[in-house]
């Protein structure tokens, strides 16, 4: 009898492509039971609520505890694996079987709940590694059944079965390895599936990281340098290494360097659980996106992210509650930002904090149709890394209501389909 505990929302990690470097522990018999409950399901497929080992609420979470010895990682130790949910109520966690008849499973909450699950190895040595992660196997070893037939006490037909209970102690195997599922640019900018050097970009997956989440700060930084490293993660494409943001299990978002090479390059995340296999990604010149996230997405016309001086946004009056908002007019003066839109002059690198002024070779802007000849500015954004400026004057005779806004970089046409609001 097997069930798998794989990532939280997050499928078929038993079957993803073969791991370059793991963590793996080997622990037997646990000094907890686990209990699955059926709650029944449909077309074989079956659904349980989970009561997990021994439980304590430290005031704020109540944490849920399986522990047993393991051998497989540094000296051997203590292998505990803790599912953590806030309050002191009734856990929320659900195992949800993969697939009909089946007895893997994955760890889901019922809605409108949150939680983690954790796995930390006590080495006998004294080191404790703690691992923000599910991925790992657990087998009964002499499993207790109510509720069903003789002859039917698995996991699979508990779930199918309201109130039927599966019972006992647990042993199995925990991988840590980083998995890469999938690599965008910005979703807000463009979410291409290809970037550019010095382009933001979005990597999900499992055990990315070993924290719940991360965002650097000012003490991340070397001088005006981004890191390369963050709470424990880090991240090369084609090899060179990449300035991360911010981490946690199911999502990295890092900045590619300036070096990194053309052509499809291969993504690679470690972290304390091992290596990722590579996940290839094509990288072009520029692979340029302006902000236009869906929430500017008003009646299906999808509007660019523009702002007046004052900090008022470029959208019909009242188009999003509570945000200060007015169409552009003729000779008013906007501002947009963007990412992969390539080199600047003088060259600033990717990771380094912009202190000067700079300007793309090529870039031109159509409100309308019409050539925006007015652009103040066209460049990165001072302050930033990695991000684009562009001031623009709102030119004549650019129409009325959403008209499309066009761009191209290098003579190359941006893919977007965008609109600004504009009042004659």
């Amino acid at each position: 009898m097997k069930t798998i505990g794989t990532s939280l929302f997050l499928f078929c990690v038993s079957v993803l492509t073969p791991r370059a470097s793991a963590v793996t522990a080997t622990y037997t018999n646990s000094t907890q039971t686990v209990t699955l409950t059926g709650l029944g399901g449909s077309s074989g497929v079956g659904q349980s609520s989970v009561t997990w080992g021994t439980c304590a609420f430290d005031g704020t979470n109540t944490n849920c505890t399986v522990s047993a010895p393991y051998t497989g990682v540094g000296g051997g130790g203590t292998i505990s694996m803790v599912l953590s949910y806030a309050g002191n109520g009734p856990s929320p966690f659900l195992a949800n079987s993969i697939s009909p008849g089946s007895s893997q499973i994955t760890f889901g909450l019922v809605p409108g709940n949150s939680g983690h699950i954790a796995v930390s190895l006590q080495e006998s040595t004294g080191a404790n590694v703690a691992f923000l992660s599910d991925n790992f196997e657990f087998f009964y070893s002499s499993a207790t059944c109510t509720g069903i037939a003789a002859g039917s006490c698995n996991v699979g037909q508990v779930g199918l079965t309201p109130n039927a209970t599966i019972t006992g102690t647990v042993f199995g195997t925990f991988d840590a390895t980083p998995v890469i599922l999938a690599v965008v640019s910005a979703s807000s900018f463009g979410e291409f599936s290809s970037v550019a050097p010095g382009t933001w970009m979005e990597i999900y997956g499992t055990n990315l990281a070993n924290v719940v989440s991360q965002t650097w700060g000012s003490a991340d930084f070397n001088g005006d340098l981004a890191p390369t490293a963050l709470g424990g993660t880090t991240l090369t494409i084609g090899g060179q290494s990449a300035f991360v943001d911010f981490v946690s299990p199911l999502q990295v978002d890092a900045e590619s360097p300036s070096n990194t090479p053309l052509g499809s390059q291969p993504v690679v995340i470690t972290t304390p659980g091992g290596t990722s296999a590579p996940f290839m990604l094509p990288v072009n010149v520029t692979e340029a996106g302006l902000d236009a996230p869906p929430s500017f997405n008003i009646g299906g016309v999808q509007y660019v992210v523009a702002l007046f001086a004052n900090g008022t946004f470029v959208l019909p009056v009242g188009a999003i509650p509570g945000l200060p908002s007015r169409p552009a007019q003729q000779g008013d003066e906007i501002v947009m930002y963007g990412i992969g839109f390539g080199a600047v002059s003088p060259n600033i690198p990717a990771g380094q904090l912009v202190e000067q002024a700079n300007s793309l070779a090529s870039f031109d802007l159509f409100i309308g149709g019409v050539p925006v000849t007015n652009v103040p500015y066209a460049g990165l954004a001072p302050n930033f890394t990695g991000l684009y400026q562009f001031n623009a004057v709102v030119p004549a005779n650019a129409g009325n209501g959403a008209v499309p806004l066009t761009f191209t970089v290098g003579g190359a046409a941006g893919t977007q389909t965008l609109y600004l609001a504009v009042s004659n």
